[in-house]
């Protein structure tokens, strides 16, 4: 791939030099604050999701289609937590919907719990830290806008024969396999790197830093019980991102991380802090969720073989079977933080409440779908929520249904048959997926 988005050179904004973040217990005057002290003894497993929940429990993730079924049937339309100083979790798609559409109760400005929040030294409503994700009306209009065109199909199907070439690529890397005897990590050696590299690429990122990529995704999703202040590596992204801004100045070149330093707002290009916001979005929003979607559905594919050999014998199935991927095994939770003090249906939310919006429980839901539990590869009617609901539509879901589509497609053909080999580990927090997923290898195609 050559061409990624048309950008024009505008002239530069001064460089943004990193800041080190200040923290505090309260919003004045710092970066980020927390709101009650912090003690580790508090994010520890959980007995009763409904007044106690955690999505970063290492036991909520294996079981979260559970945990949303026994909270549904137990008549607890929102959860709540005092952890991270205070949460709420809607469980149902009326629910979550609601919250998903009310920009004036609630705000975008943090998208990840975590135990501290945004202070007002960070980039306030309605730009936040990531725009477009973290934007409120009006700015989130215009922040999509300037990210839209990268991300169009046109922009986007020219890039199926890379994502296929790097997909066999990855087989061809597994080595030689034994029928019945040989064993892969699908994630680690497969689903994990397929998007690191796609993203990384279109970014202009150095190929060799991958791995930081993943570094970065494991410390911004799954280190969030942390004390602020205390976290080792915490500023690394930041500091990457900078760094990576001021070699594309230094040295132009056709690729997304220029487009987006050249793009403007009101005629005047943005600045640098914008523009990595924006750029750690899509690396981190790029690189988890995809790689996520993935796994669960090989996982799926290792447990039940018919679904396997229906996709097999039936290539067209592919059309439903994907979009049922998405909603059975939806990797995202995004969250909102409450803009002001507010009773929603009985539950008296607080200002800088965290909400937690899980689009996975959502499509799940029976009240919206038929056999909600069943993953039917053929679902006919399948309006699901696995790309969002409200404003923060998944903007990249062109490419991360094409990624899905030719991960799965590549890897069935290369394997006709395959099974589960040993305990799944999966991730914690937001973005729900298989971080190891030892496969026994049945069948080699011939």
């Amino acid at each position: 791939m050559t061409e990624i988005v048309d950008a024009q050179p505008t002239a530069a904004p001064e460089p943004f030099e990193y800041v080190e973040p200040i923290f505090g217990d309260s919003p004045e005057g710092t970066h980020v604050w927390q709101r009650v002290p912090y003690n580790a003894d508090d994010y520890g497993p959980v007995s009763d999701y409904a007044a106690d929940f955690d999505h970063a429990d290492p036991a909520y993730n294996p079981n979260a289609p559970a945990v949303w079924k026994q909270l549904r049937e137990s008549g607890c339309p929102v959860a709540h937590s005092d952890r991270y100083g205070g949460m709420w979790v809607p469980i149902t798609h009326d629910t979550v919907n609601e919250i998903a559409y009310d920009t004036e109760h609630f705000t975008s400005r943090a998208v990840v719990v975590s135990v501290g929040r945004p202070g007002d030294l960070s980039l306030p409503a309605p730009i936040g830290g990531a725009p477009p994700i973290t934007s409120d009306p009006p700015f989130h209009n215009v922040a999509r806008r300037l990210l839209l065109p990268a991300f169009a199909p046109k922009k986007i199907e020219p890039w199926e024969p890379e994502i296929r070439a790097l997909c066999q690529q990855l087989l061809d890397g597994i080595g030689e396999v034994t029928p019945g005897d040989t064993v892969i990590d699908a994630a680690v050696q497969y689903a994990q790197n397929i998007p690191v590299n796609v993203i990384g690429r279109m970014l202009g990122f150095p190929a060799a830093d991958e791995e930081r990529f993943r570094t970065f995704v494991h410390d911004v999703l799954e280190r969030i019980a942390e004390e602020p202040g205390t976290q080792e590596g915490f500023d690394e992204l930041g500091k990457y991102i900078l760094a990576q801004i001021a070699d594309h100045r230094a040295n132009p070149r056709d690729d997304l991380t220029s487009y987006l330093m050249n793009v403007e707002l009101d005629g005047q290009p943005v600045n640098d802090e914008i523009t990595g916001g924006m750029i750690i979005l899509l690396l981190i929003a790029g690189i988890d969720t995809t790689w996520s979607a993935i796994g669960s559905s090989l996982w799926h594919l290792a447990q039940h073989p018919e679904d396997h050999q229906r996709l097999l014998d039936d290539p067209e199935v592919m059309t439903f079977a994907l979009e049922e991927f998405l909603r059975a095994y939806a990797p995202v939770t995004m969250a909102r933080m409450v803009a002001e003090d507010n009773d929603f249906h009985g539950c008296p939310m607080k200002k800088d409440d965290w909400v937690l919006l899980p689009f996975p429980a959502a499509n799940r839901d029976p009240h919206q779908f038929e056999d909600a539990d069943t993953f039917i590869v053929d679902r006919q009617e399948n309006r699901h929520a696995a790309f969002g609901l409200g404003i923060h539509r998944c903007l990249g879901s062109n490419l991360a249904r094409l990624e899905l589509k030719v991960a799965i497609e590549e890897f069935i053909k290369r394997f006709p048959r395959f099974e589960l080999a040993g305990d799944t580990r999966w991730s914690v927090g937001q973005i729900r997926g298989p971080r190891e997923l030892p496969v026994r290898i049945l069948e080699v195609a011939g």
